[in-house]
């Protein structure tokens, strides 16, 4: 099932899965598996948590100091990405 699957997702994209790789099919909602779900809850949390803004221009300005805090920590993007648990073994 999994190979067919594979193939079928392969030709409808139009690319082509070389055999060390595993496409895995997700689930239709599962944000645990989304590595950019922890980003915005961490922005949410930790950068975005203390502003009310007056108009549209403030909120991006707050939205684009709060990504630009995110992306010159490496470190943190790493953490928030990361899946250790997430394996598949073939």
């Amino acid at each position: 099932v999994r190979a067919t699957w594979q193939r079928s997702m392969s030709r409808r994209v139009g690319i082509t899965v070389p055999s060390n790789i595993v496409l895995v099919p997700l689930p239709p909602y599962a944000p645990e598996l989304n590595s950019m779900e922890n980003v915005w809850e961490y922005l949410r949390g930790n950068k975005l948590t203390t502003g009310i803004w007056d108009s549209y221009d403030e909120i991006l300005e707050a939205c684009t100091t709060a990504w630009n805090c995110l992306i010159d920590d490496p470190d943190r993007i790493r953490s928030l990405g990361s899946r250790g648990w997430a394996t598949v073994n073939v």
